[in-house]
């Protein structure tokens, strides 16, 4: 990554640097549409031209959820003529927590259903393509294409390096934004015009070292901040007005209420990327291996021949206190991760003695680095120890 600290972000608003419109002006506006979009035709940036060119755009949003719910809402309501959403999950109550796009009735439901209802009900003048698949090296090229820009509000690093690849072989702008706990992140990405996700991100990290937001939490307010400022840099580049984030880093702190710019350069010894390929990870070593992996089905073996008396079994539950409130696997002793952290092998309860051992927690992330740093205290001891892949979310499932 090359990065150096630019100016502060009050000295950036002098003359803007713009790349152009990205789109042209689409047909004539209706009377209904000049009623409802007099805002925008009042200013001098967007008037009537402005407000065809985001009649005439398409915009992708990959993921329907945090981020995508601001940032879908406020282009239909701005007028972007057509926005498609891919998105392969269903509502879930914890899901309303930052995802306002949805409501208690949607739980259930397709995101991607769900959310072109909310866009119909803001603007019906817009028209929403349901995705409802998983983004993949085989369907991503086919995606995109048909639009003329993206806006990534993934949270996932295999899904991110996916629509940045597809986005630099095609030349599609791609507006990002990431959150994490009280942290947001933002920059707009244009192969042959700036830099891409790859030369901020060259290799995905390993995947035990990057919490989920389902795993660490996320502040419920954040995803609106960074998911409008995400809308934001989409009107922008469709409109060719102001200063885009393109070459920079924006880095939101919620807490300390404050806000940083990075630049941020091609890297110029990195290989074009002109095929998408399956995104592989590298784990860390010392991570589970797969003798040391179960899934849902081989610890669903275990506890029945524990039950039945054929093996001494103990299932540890390495999630925090309020977590075990929404549900535990059958039999389960709790050791929050903090706690071996602190203690090691002396944290697991008396009942786990001379018993073959199997971690769980949410997704599998935090068992995991419990089994690392319980795995020298159980190499002398004639006992297994193993955690649970997809953590209590794949037990859930499958029950």
């Amino acid at each position: 990554m090359s990065t150096q600290i630019s100016p502060p972000l009050e000295s950036a608003f002098g003359e803007p640097v713009s790349l152009g419109p990205l789109i042209e002006p689409g047909p004539e506006l209706t009377p209904e549409e000049i009623a409802r979009y007099q805002r925008h035709l009042g200013l001098a940036d967007v008037g009537v031209d402005g407000q065809r060119r985001l009649k005439n755009a398409r915009v992708l949003l990959v993921g329907a959820g945090g981020l995508g719910s601001p940032a879908l809402q406020y282009l239909a309501a701005a007028g972007v003529g057509t926005l498609g959403t891919i998105d392969d999950d269903d509502v879930d109550l914890s899901n309303l927590q930052r995802q306002v796009i949805h409501s208690m009735a949607d739980i259930g439901r397709p995101k991607v259903a769900s959310a072109a209802d909310r866009v119909a009900a803001i603007n019906p003048l817009v028209t929403v393509v349901q995705h409802g698949e998983r983004l993949t090296a085989d369907n991503v090229l086919e995606l995109i294409a048909d639009y003329d820009l993206v806006l990534d509000g993934t949270d996932n690093f295999a899904t991110r390096y996916l629509v940045s690849d597809a986005a630099e072989v095609l030349r599609k702008p791609v507006v990002w934004g990431a959150i994490l706990r009280f942290h947001g992140q933002l920059s707009v990405f244009w192969a042959g015009r700036g830099p891409t996700y790859r030369d901020l991100f060259p290799e995905p990290p390993d995947p035990a070292s990057v919490p989920s937001c389902a795993e660490a939490g996320v502040l419920g307010v954040l995803p609106g901040t960074i998911g409008t400022l995400m809308a934001t840099e989409a009107l922008k580049l469709i409109l060719g007005r102001g200063e885009p984030l393109l070459g920079r880093l924006l880095v939101y702190d919620a807490l300390g209420a404050s806000v940083r710019s990075m630049r941020i350069l091609p890297d110029p010894e990195r290989e074009p990327i002109t095929e998408v390929r399956p995104v592989e990870f590298v784990c860390a070593v010392g991570g589970p291996t797969a003798a040391e992996t179960l899934d849902v089905p081989a610890l669903q073996t275990l506890i029945a021949r524990r039950d039945s008396g054929e093996l001494s079994l103990a299932v540890v539950d390495v999630r925090e206190d309020w977590e075990r409130e929404l549900g535990m696997v059958p039999g389960a002793v709790a050791a929050p991760l903090a706690r071996i952290q602190e203690q090691g092998i002396a944290a697991l309860p008396p009942e786990t003695r001379g018993r073959d051992v199997v971690l769980y927690c949410a997704g599998g992330i935090r068992s995991g680095r419990a089994l690392e740093l319980l795995r020298p205290a159980f190499a002398g001891l004639e006992v297994t120890l193993r955690h649970l892949a997809g953590g209590y979310g794949a037990w859930e499932s499958t029950h």
